[in-house]
């Protein structure tokens, strides 16, 4: 299935994966707009788009002619949010085709542990 969302919103998911993640550690500086893009193969508007998202919610600081920068506490409040959206936007599907598929969570959490 094809990934319909925005462009910018898809950068932005990756970058927070990877604060979550601690790739971009709190404190730490975020690639540039320009570096970023290329690395991703996007235009660089859009990834400052992303960017500025991460800004308004107040999780990266910009320090003028140096760069942008993890704030403190970037990581739990992110995990905090992504916590809240698989909940209750992507969790209510996944159980929903469960049933469909007459799949139990006992069944599933068995499988998943035989993988593991």
């Amino acid at each position: 299935m094809a990934d319909t969302r925005p462009v910018y919103l898809r950068l932005r998911e990756q970058i927070a994966a990877a604060i979550i993640d601690g790739r971009y550690a709190e404190g730490a500086m975020l690639p540039s707009v320009r570096a970023f893009a290329a690395q991703q193969g996007a235009n660089p508007l859009t990834v400052a788009k992303a960017y500025q998202q991460f800004q308004a919610d107040g999780l990266i600081r910009v320090q003028r002619g140096v760069g942008m920068f993890v704030r403190e506490g970037a990581a739990a409040q992110l995990r905090s949010a992504e916590r809240e959206r698989f909940l209750h936007e992507e969790w209510p599907a996944i159980r929903q085709r469960m049933e469909r598929l007459g799949l139990s969570i006992d069944e599933l959490l068995t499988t998943a542990g035989e993988r593991a």
